[in-house]
């Protein structure tokens, strides 16, 4: 009886220590990389981040062209062109060609060239609505990696929480396969239950090979993030609290304050601007220059002197029939601007019950974390008590094992619920365009 005495009070200083274990945080290491430093080195790694970067980028050359097209271009030409004499009884010095204007022709040009027309306006506001597009664009790729980021962070935060919690439960279970194994010895259990005890070991066994393996994935999921599959960093512990104070005074407003409002305006705009382009196919286009150089059978000094002038030239295209092909340019663009309008109004919708859905989720999610608290500390507690009676003869083996898995699950589910609502209020804060 004494020897049951000890056993009992060993358990239950046991159980009390792992409640203290359970409720202390975790400690940070010093080199445990921050979400934000995690978030700034997947900034700088291969993403489709920094493809909207160069997507930006390359927008932004556009609208340089669009406006570079309004202005003349400097050029310069030169050519040299050799015409046989012609055959008597051509007159002398007569070239064989008559197309040709000498027998030897010497050529050289400096001045300006360009073009106009009535959707050359037209073409450079689309090219800065698609500019504004791309610019909204990369925001959005930047958030959205953002929210990857921190979802493989907390999956790699809860992963350890997670090993740890199962680490612990193995460690308890051990503890009391070591105490009925002494109580087995001892005479006062039968052998069923130290084979219980021993099954109840080897499920906390496999619960921690199944966590150290989850936690091995998560973290090679944020090294991938972050350029170094190989070698992922540590991090800091899933933060165990919870705050609702800024999720509520969230609205339903703050959703216009998204990049992607800002993205569909803009796309909008340039697809009615390829309106205004497919129309001025079918007006007058100008081409125009203005040279200076000389054009000269020979450099001897007066006759080159009377073949250096200036030469302008003005070309008018006016369209009078394609077959229907200006027109239908138009209807296409006109379907396409009429898209983008579509699509701007789906998206919103699309965009305000992601809202609505974070907001509830995040909200669930600390529900779910308070309810976890409360029946982790009353498993706790039951796996104290249900020890207790087990060692008292009040109670058999399974009440204990069953405890001690309860246990175990609550555990589990706390951390779950922990990250489930860290991931949720990531999404809400991009829902909210923050």
């Amino acid at each position: 009886m004494k020897m049951r005495k000890q056993l009992t009070a060993t358990v239950i200083v046991l159980a009390t220590a792992s409640v203290a274990a359970q409720q202390q945080p975790s400690p940070v290491q010093s080199q445990a990389m921050s979400l934000s430093a995690a978030t700034s080195a997947a900034f700088a790694a291969a993403s489709s981040y920094q493809q909207a970067q160069i997507d930006e980028a390359a927008a932004a050359e556009d609208l340089r062209q669009a406006h570079a097209a309004f202005l003349p271009a400097l050029r310069g030409s030169g050519a040299f062109a050799y015409n046989s004499p012609a055959k008597p009884p051509a007159p002398p010095n007569t070239q064989a060609f008559i197309a040709q204007n000498a027998i030897r022709e010497y050529q050289a040009l400096v001045g300006f060239a360009g073009n106009w027309n009535f959707g050359m306006s037209a073409a450079a506001r689309r090219a800065r609505a698609l500019l504004e597009a791309a610019h909204a664009g990369t925001e959005v790729a930047r958030r959205a990696l953002a929210r990857g980021v921190a979802e493989a962070y907390y999956g790699a935060a809860v992963a350890t929480a997670k090993r740890s919690a199962s680490a612990e439960s193995l460690a308890a279970a051990e503890e009391f396969e070591r105490i009925t194994r002494l109580s087995n010895e001892a005479g006062e259990v039968p052998e069923i239950d130290l084979i219980r005890a021993r099954l109840q070991t080897a499920q906390r066994r496999d619960d921690l090979a199944q966590a150290i393996q989850s936690e091995i994935v998560a973290s090679a999921t944020l090294g991938a993030f972050l350029g170094r599959i190989l070698n992922p960093p540590a991090i800091e512990p899933l933060p165990q609290v919870v705050d609702v104070t800024d999720v509520q005074s969230l609205r339903s407003d703050s959703v216009l304050r998204r990049p992607e409002f800002a993205q569909l305006d803009a796309q909008v705009r340039a697809a009615r601007n390829d309106i205004r382009v497919a129309r001025a196919d079918a007006l007058p286009k100008i081409t125009y220059s203005l040279d200076r150089g000389f054009d000269t059978p020979s450099f001897v000094r007066d006759e080159f002197r009377q073949h250096v002038g200036n030469l302008a030239m003005v070309n008018i295209d006016i369209p009078i029939f394609d077959w229907g092909t200006t027109r239908s340019k138009i209807r296409q663009a006109r379907l396409r601007a009429k898209a983008a309008d579509l699509q701007r109004q789906i998206t919103t919708g699309d965009l305000r019950l992601q809202f609505a859905t974070a907001r509830q989720q995040t909200l669930t999610a600390a529900e779910r974390v308070d309810n976890a608290r409360r029946a982790l500390a009353d498993a706790e507690r039951n796996v104290t008590i249900s020890i207790a009676r087990y060692r008292a003869g009040e109670a058999p083996i399974l009440e204990a094992t069953d405890a001690l898995t309860t246990r175990a699950q609550q555990r589990i589910l706390l951390q779950q619920a922990l990250f489930d609502y860290q991931v949720a209020r990531t999404h809400l804060q991009e829902a909210s365009g923050q």
